[in-house]
């Protein structure tokens, strides 16, 4: 394997959202026929801006010239804690290997990359959505299951 680790740019958005709606159709089991236009919209423009203003990070991965992994963090602001006086954040999502290149490091490398920039940034409160395959990953990392979030459902 010839692995390169690249940050993500302008550039690369259209590869972006599309490794975007490859993860959203594996953690939701949705079907190739599933209609993903509008979140395929809403995450080119969300890519668009936030890439440019600093308020997320993504990380692409390739075997030579394919894409077979990617990874990203949103960074946010919520009022101030006792424990998070900033109440700056990090919300770590899109973690995603090819099913052909897992088990490898691949996704560790992707999310000790994300956690390091976050932490560059000032930022300790660093979150994340769980899938039943991804959570041993982020156990195996250190991440632990909150207890004392809720929310409302639609």
């Amino acid at each position: 394997m010839n692995l390169t680790y690249k940050r993500a740019t302008v550039e690369d958005i259209n590869i972006l959202v599309e490794t975007r709606i490859e993860v959203l159709r594996a953690a939701n089991k949705l079907c190739s026929d599933t209609d993903m236009s509008e979140v395929k919209r809403q995450s080119y423009s969300y890519y668009q801006k936030a890439l440019c203003d600093g308020s997320h990070i993504a990380y692409l991965i390739f075997n030579d010239s394919c894409c077979i992994g990617a990874g990203g963090v949103s960074f946010f602001q919520v009022m101030p804690t006792y424990h998070n006086p900033s109440g700056n954040k990090a919300y770590i999502m899109n973690v995603y290997t090819n099913p052909k290149y897992r088990r490898k490091g691949i996704a560790y490398k992707t999310l000790d990359m994300l956690v390091k920039d976050s932490k560059s940034k000032g930022i300790s409160s660093i979150s994340l959505e769980a899938t039943d395959m991804g959570r041993p990953l982020y156990e195996k990392y250190g991440f632990v299951k909150m207890n004392n979030e809720m929310e409302l459902p639609e």
